[in-house]
């Protein structure tokens, strides 16, 4: 079996180093973290003192850092010695020598025959599922950041409560499981793709316990165990956790930096290579980047994974939060001045031969609701419905019938810019705090969704979650949002909170980071962060 899931050339790895030098220096403090929790990286000294590193030591800092930002997923073989000294205008003996150094470090095995690819340092263990929520008895001293996820739209979401009761009686009389979901509920839901240009038929609904339980029936339909799962990377962590639970063997793909949405090359290179069975996508205001990608990436994306024969789900669980560029003045239909929203995923493939679409109430509307839905083919929809008798057979009857009360009214608009107009703010409040406080640490700010994707000015992640823990305010670190150890050096951090909250996390986040600078030991039993 192939030790590796994915490749990189020497083309694409030299373009990927180039473009590394001005972020290497933030990420050194990261890289000796993963390492040995405190000891210096070899050659580090020398790359922030006066001594000439030499050129096989910077070589492998950069591709470990390469590594570590998950810029180069975990799994990835890597280019000749050759060719890559080729590319890089040096000599082969300085590529087999950074080559040596980072099998030595643990970032780099190798086989006769087989080349050689990236892995992680054995012995320290990865973050990979979101622990405890935050205990009620706490929310009042502890500022709780792992959840991306607003208050109810009031009072937009008990009048829908309100209205559905009346209806419930009729329903009362059954046994209540509706595998598929209530008629009534799914013409609401085939009647919301249709009025955005995706004619879509009641057949092709299916109504789930959220979105994590409509991507986790088609895991278990679609995946058989040991199947490959392409995912970006980084990606949601919940859904990598169950994606994992369920058998998939996750290959990662990196994103384009700074918003710029999907790495094209990097998905084309993943899908003829790899050739995932399944891929999942968050196309519209990705978690944790915020990235939303546009008309053209969704068409090639879509085009070339019909031609692997890979199936993509469609996250559109934030599609509802357009909130367009910071300052952004005027309120057109879409309710997101300055930003026009591309066509859904499935627009360009509305038979659901390849696209899966996959949405929520959660983020839109409420998450205590667990309301979610899939659109795919109809003869998908039968499959799915007939393999949830033995998975939870059915969701709430009153929460649909809610659900449906708000999507056939006025209610659904009128929640949804209220809870626009509640990011928008915290947004602003959020990223203004954190400029201030914690200037060193980097982000772009996003257009819309719930999640700012911040770099740690150096400093780990995971010991800023742990000491953040300590002075009361709970955050995910990078690597629960990466596969194998990657992302070390960021955290989520979602714009949930208005003033002056805001500006107290900032500073506790901050005062969090001191600690982690100075050194100060941090309890490594410490529950972390519940991610959504």
């Amino acid at each position: 079996m192939a030790h590796w899931n994915s490749a990189v050339g020497a083309v694409q790895l030299a373009r990927l180093l180039g473009s590394q030098h001005s972020v290497r220096r933030e990420t050194q403090g990261a890289a000796r973290d993963l390492l040995t929790a405190g000891s210096a990286l070899p050659g580090a000294s020398a790359a922030g003192g006066s001594r000439k590193v030499p050129a096989y030591r910077s070589l492998a800092d950069g591709l470990r850092l390469l590594v570590l930002e998950g810029r180069i997923p975990v799994a990835t073989r890597l280019p000749a010695e050759r060719e890559l000294a080729s590319a890089l205008s040096v000599s082969r003996t300085t590529v087999a020598a950074a080559f040596e150094a980072l099998r030595a470090d643990g970032f780099l095995a190798s086989r006769r025959g087989s080349g050689s690819w990236t892995t992680v340092p054995a012995g320290k263990p990865l973050p990979t599922r979101g622990l405890d929520p935050l205990p009620p008895e706490n929310e009042g001293t502890v500022i709780d950041l792992g959840c991306a996820a607003l208050p109810a739209p009031e009072p937009y979401m008990s009048e829908a409560f309100q209205r559905a009761l009346p209806a419930l009686a009729p329903y009362a009389h059954t046994h209540g499981d509706y595998p598929a979901g209530l008629p009534v509920l799914r013409e609401a839901v085939a009647a919301r793709y249709t009025a955005l240009g995706v004619p879509t038929m009641p057949q092709q609904i299916m109504v789930t316990t959220g979105a994590m339980g409509g991507v986790g029936a088609l895991a278990r339909l679609l995946v058989p165990r040991g199947e490959r799962v392409a995912v970006e990377h980084p990606s949601y962590a919940n859904i990598l956790q169950l994606l994992r639970e369920t058998g998939g063997r996750l290959v990662p793909v990196p994103m384009a930096d700074r918003l710029a949405g999907w790495d094209l090359p990097a998905w084309h290179r993943t899908l003829r290579e790899a050739a995932p069975r399944l891929a999942y996508v968050v196309a519209d205001f990705h978690n944790p980047t915020g990235a939303l990608a546009g008309a053209e990436q969704r068409r090639e994306l879509i085009g070339a994974a019909r031609a692997s024969g890979t199936v993509l789900i469609a996250d559109e669980t934030m599609a509802e939060l357009p909130l367009g560029p910071p300052g952004a003045t005027g309120t057109p239909a879409t309710g997101s001045p300055g930003l026009e929203m591309p066509p859904p995923m499935a627009a360009y493939d509305p038979g659901g031969s390849t696209v899966i679409t996959v949405g929520s109430v959660s983020k839109s509307i409420w998450a205590g609701l667990r309301i979610g839905w899939i659109r795919a083919a109809p003869e998908v929809i039968r499959s799915l419905t007939a393999a949830r008798a033995y998975a939870d057979l059915g969701s709430p009857v009153l929460e649909q019938l809610a659900v449906s009360e708000l999507l056939s009214g006025d209610g659904w608009e009128q929640a949804v810019t209220l809870r626009r107009e509640r990011a928008r703010e915290n947004r602003e409040a959020l990223t203004a705090a954190v400029r201030d406080l914690l200037p060193d640490w980097e982000f772009t700010v996003p257009h819309g969704g719930l999640t700012l994707w911040v770099r740690t000015g150096g400093l780990s992640g995971s010991r800023i979650a742990e000491a953040a823990e300590q002075v009361g305010v709970r955050v995910p670190s990078g690597p629960r949002f990466g596969v194998d150890g990657a992302f070390e050096g960021f955290v989520r951090l979602p714009f949930t909170i208005a003033e002056p909250l805001a500006r107290e996390a900032a500073g506790r986040l901050a005062a969090a980071a001191d600690l982690v600078r100075s050194g100060t030991p941090t309890p490594s039993d410490v529950p972390r962060s519940y991610v959504a």
